[in-house]
């Protein structure tokens, strides 16, 4: 595979190097991999952290700003951040006001912000942390006990980090992420697999005119392979697996996401395809967000996540936010 790098053991680092030039309203510590909003700490201000394996960009490094995450951890790609880095972070962006540490459902990432959060507490630093585990395509995958945490982060990540914004205290800023994980569920596709610059080759086999229904954004296996399918078809499968599991009763926020390698052109033609069928199923939208969010390197393919919303979430989610990856109201 071709890929556009120097050498698979600095990918990380060189991106870090790329990412601080870029954003300069960031604060980017290439050697620690912390990535923290430069005006941090913010006086009287919950602070949110989050971080994960490296190759979901523009998760979670690409939503630390104003509205956001105070700062998130890079790890290598696919593998957790370290508690040093997590706990050095927490330090970085701690007001007194508390950190919340928002996590995807993946063993290696739970088990490191579980000691990072004990570590953090010795320093005398209030913490809180919050789970996320939308995706309703499998119970359990190679990577998680329970289900796998995807396109919802960034529903929690946007939503919790409005409440910080506002001064909202650390209780209430945890019950309203906690509640929007809740409210939220996920469906993959995976058109082709995706390669890691270690391996350089793909990371699972998917023979031409087949597609995995309910992959995970490492590559994880789905709920089954089938030929390949339009992207009609494809929409009322996603669509209700998730409606058959959430269920909502009030207006929905849409997120239909890329998983890399998927043009716009094509994701606003499945976004039209899912409102088909929320449209067909009676469930009101409320906001939709098309594009590349929470991605799997060069994986084609797309998720569909949903979150029931209230009027305080709807006016969160609407609050100003601003940065490198979302970025409106201001």
């Amino acid at each position: 595979m071709k890929m556009l790098i120097n050498v698979p053991e600095t990918v990380v680092a060189d991106a870090l190097r790329g990412m601080a030039a870029a954003h300069p309203e960031l604060a980017v510590d290439v050697e620690n991999r912390v990535i923290v909003r430069r005006d941090a700490p913010v006086a009287g201000k919950v602070a949110l952290v989050s971080g994960g394996g490296s190759g979901h960009e523009p998760l979670h490094g690409g939503f630390v700003g104003p509205g956001m995450l105070s700062a998130a951890c890079p790890g290598e790609v696919f593998t957790s951040p370290v508690p040093d880095q997590m706990v050095r972070a927490a330090a970085a962006v701690n007001s007194g006001a508390g950190v919340l540490f928002i996590v995807k459902n993946y063993t290696g990432d739970v088990l490191n912000f579980d000691m990072a959060a004990e570590l953090a507490e010795d320093e005398g630093i209030s913490m809180a942390k919050v789970l996320v585990n939308d995706d309703v395509a499998v119970t359990d995958s190679l990577y998680t006990a329970g289900r796998r945490g995807t396109g919802a982060t960034l529903f929690v990540e946007k939503i919790a980090g409005a409440a910080a914004e506002e001064g909202q205290p650390l209780e209430r800023v945890e019950a309203i992420a906690r509640q929007v994980n809740d409210s939220a569920r996920s469906f993959g596709v995976a058109l082709s697999a995706c390669t890691t610059p270690a391996k350089g080759t793909p990371t699972f086999d998917l023979p031409a005119g087949e597609l995995e229904l309910g992959i995970g954004i490492h590559g994880e296996p789905g709920r089954e392979r089938r030929g390949m399918m339009t992207s009609r078809e494809i929409a009322d499968v996603a669509v209700d697996a998730v409606l058959e599991d959430l269920r909502p009763r009030n207006p929905v926020l849409v997120l239909v996401n890329g998983m890399g390698a998927t043009p716009l052109l094509e994701l606003y033609g499945f976004n039209a395809e899912v409102q088909r069928v929320l449209t067909e199923r009676g469930v009101a939208v409320a906001r939709t967000l098309v594009g590349n969010y929470v991605t799997s390197l060069d994986m084609a393919g797309a998720s569909v996540t949903l979150c029931q919303i209230d009027e305080e979430l709807l006016r969160l989610w609407d609050a100003p936010v601003s940065t490198p990856g979302l970025r409106w109201g201001r």
